[in-house]
């Protein structure tokens, strides 16, 4: 029992069977550290280019809300 045993884990298709999983192994750690990288470039790009400009077109509503609100109180026609 023991040398089949022996015999069957010195195999080449045990062998090549280890090999080829340490391989997925890497080539999947490799995609997941790229991926995170990909993914701080695309936050951080985000956060310094569409950010400001979000806030900038939401402080632009509110202005403009403002203003109409004035406006109404006021008894003036908006401008537009």
């Amino acid at each position: 029992m023991n040398r089949i045993t022996s015999s069957i884990s010195d195999s080449q298709i045990v062998h090549r069977s280890k090999q080829m999983a340490s391989d997925a192994g890497h080539v999947t750690k490799r995609l997941l550290k790229s991926t995170g990288k990909a993914a701080w470039i695309a936050g951080t790009t985000f956060l310094i280019l569409a950010l400001p400009l979000i806030i900038e077109m939401d402080r632009e509503q509110q202005l403009s809300e403002l203003e109409l609100q004035q406006a109404s109180l006021l008894g003036t026609p908006p401008q537009k």
